[in-house]
């Protein structure tokens, strides 16, 4: 393909989220998004998004996919695809917009496409080589932090989001506050708010923390409240939450967590 021609292609690192989607109910949505991000408008920051229906069961026959299209534009993220559907729905959602796509897409890495061959030249008269003048390497980019850390508390209605990194907290998560991370959460003092890990859909992300007294706590979408408080065996003792594989459906566990 010529260098000036109206189209080219290249690959990219773009990154796409995998939104395990259990419904197409507006209602439920927009109640679970309210939950998770508090329906903020740039919680995901433009982000792109496969809609996961694989786990989904019992989905209606019709559903308004340009509202769910809508719903979580308005929390900042982008439905770009589809993955899971049964057929018929399969190719309204396309219709809509949102082009189904395979399980191995997603882990499949992109393959340029080979270029055609240069035609054959006749070989250069070798001349001998000139001078190569030594310079500096020029200075590696500095990498992204991998873990961010929080060492002042978090009051309440105030978030904090560790994006693209693990977070670790060093001060009190009051009522009210939010903590999240696209990897593993680390409270070292009480978590009394919300803790969302593994938030760009990391189902090995977890949440540790030395006093559990949580109003929400989720990993990879899959989320628990405590509107009656944490449990007795488990309120203000050290404890961790991840996802565990039961029946091909990942659920969420909290358990205690043995420092000593």
């Amino acid at each position: 393909m010529a260098k000036d021609s109206p189209i080219q292609f290249k690959g990219t690192a773009l990154k796409i989220i995998q939104a395990q989607m259990r419904t197409t109910e507006i209602d439920v949505l927009h109640a679970a998004l309210d939950e998770l991000t508090g329906n903020s408008p740039d919680f995901f920051e433009n982000d792109l998004a496969v809609l996961d229906f694989s786990g989904a069961k019992d989905l209606p026959a019709t559903t308004d996919w340009a509202a769910i299209r809508q719903l979580l534009r308005a929390s900042g993220l982008h439905a770009a695809a589809t993955l899971g559907l049964p057929t018929e729905l399969a190719a309204a959602a396309e219709q809509a917009g949102l082009p189904a796509i395979s399980a191995e897409a997603l882990s499949r890495p992109s393959r340029a496409k080979a270029s055609e061959p240069a035609p054959s030249v006749p070989p250069a008269i070798e001349t001998p080589p000139a001078p190569v003048q030594e310079l500096a390497p020029p200075p590696l980019p500095e990498p992204a932090p991998r873990t961010v850390t929080l060492d002042k508390p978090l009051r309440s209605g105030q978030r904090f989001y560790a994006k693209g990194s693990d977070l670790i907290v060093t001060a009190m998560v009051s009522a009210g506050a939010e903590v999240i991370a696209d990897g593993n959460i680390h409270v070292y003092a009480p978590l009394r708010g919300r803790a969302l890990a593994g938030a760009s859909g990391d189902k090995h992300a977890r949440i540790f923390t030395t006093s559990l007294e949580a109003e929400l706590v989720s990993v990879a979408g899959l989320y628990r409240t405590f509107e009656s408080g944490v449990p007795a065996d488990l309120a203000r003792q050290p404890a961790t939450i991840c996802l565990v594989e039961d029946g091909g459906e990942s659920r969420l566990t909290v358990t205690p967590l043995a420092l000593r």
